[in-house]
């Protein structure tokens, strides 16, 4: 069975966006049946010194990172799923700045899906 894609909503913040993205969940026996996401992160304030990344969260577990590139954008394909269980019905994603040990990051608001 071939996955379903859909579109997320260009997720923005201070500092970064997250553009031209999708998401599928995957059926049980197929790419563990996890949640794929794909888009490219884009560090909009190339001035600031701050870096950017990606949160990920599926059911049960904590956020997962995935960190961007300061002064451009990466693009990513990624699965994300819950080991224990032959698929995956929840996943959270968000975009944020990082901005130091200092200062306490900003995000944008978090997307929630469902299979």
């Amino acid at each position: 069975m071939a996955a379903s894609w859909h579109t997320i909503p260009t997720l923005t913040t201070g500092g970064a966006s997250f553009t031209g993205g999708q998401y599928t969940f995957w059926p049980s026996g197929q790419n563990h049946g996890a949640f794929e996401w794909k888009g490219k992160l884009n560090d909009t304030d190339s001035g600031d010194g701050h870096n950017v990344y990606m949160q990920v969260r599926v059911e049960g577990y904590d956020w997962s990172r995935y960190n961007g590139k300061q002064k451009s954008s990466v693009s990513f394909d990624q699965l994300n799923w819950d080991g224990a269980a032959q698929y995956t019905d929840d996943a959270y994603i968000r975009v944020c700045r990082d901005k130091g040990s200092l200062n306490p990051d900003n995000c944008s608001a978090t997307k929630h899906y469902q299979r």
